[in-house]
């Protein structure tokens, strides 16, 4: 498999990037830093078996010989196997899959057979070169062009095989071979085991993101039909009393449908939406205010370009209209709504006079309003609400774009 190949199925990218097939600015981007960085990893692992033999007499003159050789690129090669090896093959359908004993045991296997073949010293003995670091068995055999130094009739330890021996087969253990062959694996598991992390994170935001759209599609079901229920209910008592708004209440009970069914369908809707949906229902509930009701409505500031969750000021209000009114005694409500340079504010002020169980039901509305504002206005919003001397009162500020 092709070395560009590897790499993209390695991390689930195809490698149509390098075909030069139309793919989006985004995927050329993760394809072409993938790339870079295995390139650039695999060029610092083709200088490492160059340091190991720099520093000796000989040497520097001949790296440039071994850096041609083929039997130094198959070296290589088998490195690559091993790494794009344990990454498509064995971590994924051994070690991920919970057989860890098995993958060990392979692992063992071909790091027994790395001891055993000694690649690193028999690449050196076919260039004729030397290692240039201490051995566990002593210092480096002599170079061939050096005379071997004087040591009685004993051969300096770690000094050329003996006559008919296969090269790197002797007794010293080749350090350099088992040193890349446990950075190779050691790196394939931190990969692996990155990109496994990186998926369970996605996987677990697609997740949160799922449930919070779930959650927020349930608030406002729960929204729309008592909004429509309360609504209708006012233009039923006109219709009785032959109203002669009746009609133009009936329009604008058409535009409160029209907005509840198509507009706050969306995630965020324009504010001057919201605050017309807001007008047409503070007319209708005009319609059945008595004299002793003062209502102060007010909308200031700029309402163009800016976006706002729909409805999510209408329970405030409902509120005030349910919660603010008696047949008895009188009352002043008060409806602020302004705008400011990425800020919306909402105000607003009622009498108390509903029931414990009112008050009740009140909760649950001022609760899944809470929840909505948490899921689309994260740390962007600011609520507080008080009851204190018989008023119950509202601010909201939220940051909009």
């Amino acid at each position: 498999m092709p070395f560009y190949r590897c790499i993209c199925a390695v991390h689930r990218y195809p490698p149509a990037f390098l075909l030069l097939f139309p793919v989006s600015l985004h995927m050329f981007r993760n394809n072409a830093s993938i790339i870079i960085i295995h390139t650039a990893g695999w060029l610092i692992f083709l200088s490492l078996p160059l340091l190991f033999i720099s520093g000796q007499p000989g040497n520097n003159d001949q790296w440039w010989t071994l850096l041609g050789a083929g039997r130094y690129w198959l070296f290589v090669l088998v490195y690559m196997l091993l790494f794009y090896g344990n990454i498509y093959l064995l971590i994924p359908r051994l070690f991920f899959r919970k057989k860890v004993a098995a993958w060990f045991v392979v692992i063992v296997l071909l790091m027994a057979l790395v001891y055993y073949l000694k690649p690193f010293d028999q690449l050196l003995g076919y260039a004729g070169m030397r290692p240039g670091f201490r051995t566990e068995q002593g210092p480096p055999p002599p170079h061939p062009d050096l005379p071997p130094p004087h040591n009685g009739d004993r051969p300096p330890a770690g000094g050329p095989p003996r006559e008919g021996a296969a090269p790197g087969k002797g007794g010293r253990t080749d350090i350099v071979s088992l040193f890349l062959f446990i950075m190779v694996v050691t790196l394939a598991m931190a990969v692996e085991l990155s990109k496994r992390w990186r998926l369970t994170e996605q996987r677990a935001t697609r997740a949160e993101a799922d449930h919070a759209h779930a959650e927020l599609s349930f608030l406002k079901a729960q929204i729309n039909p008592h909004f429509l229920f309360n609504t209708l209910n006012n233009i039923y008592t006109l219709a009785l009393t032959g109203n002669e708004h009746t009609a133009d209440s009936i329009m604008k009970l058409s535009n409160i449908m029209r907005y509840v069914t198509d507009d706050a369908a969306e995630h965020f809707v324009s504010l001057q939406s919201e605050v017309d949906c807001i007008r047409d229902y503070i007319d209708l509930q005009r319609l059945r205010l008595g004299k002793k009701v003062q209502l102060d409505f007010s909308v200031t500031g700029n309402l163009a370009h800016k976006k706002i969750a729909p409805l999510i000021l209408m329970t405030f209000i409902e509120n005030v209209f349910k919660y603010g009114i008696s047949n008895h005694a009188p009352a002043t409500l008060i409806i602020r709504i302004f705008a400011e340079a990425g800020t919306v504010g909402f105000f607003s002020r009622n009498p108390l006079f509903a029931d414990r169980r009112q008050q009740e039901s009140t909760g649950i509305g001022i609760a899944n309003t809470r929840q909505r504002l948490a899921h689309l206005y994260p740390g962007r919003h600011l609520l507080n609400i008080s009851e204190d001397d018989g008023f119950f009162t509202v601010e909201l500020t939220l940051q909009v774009n």
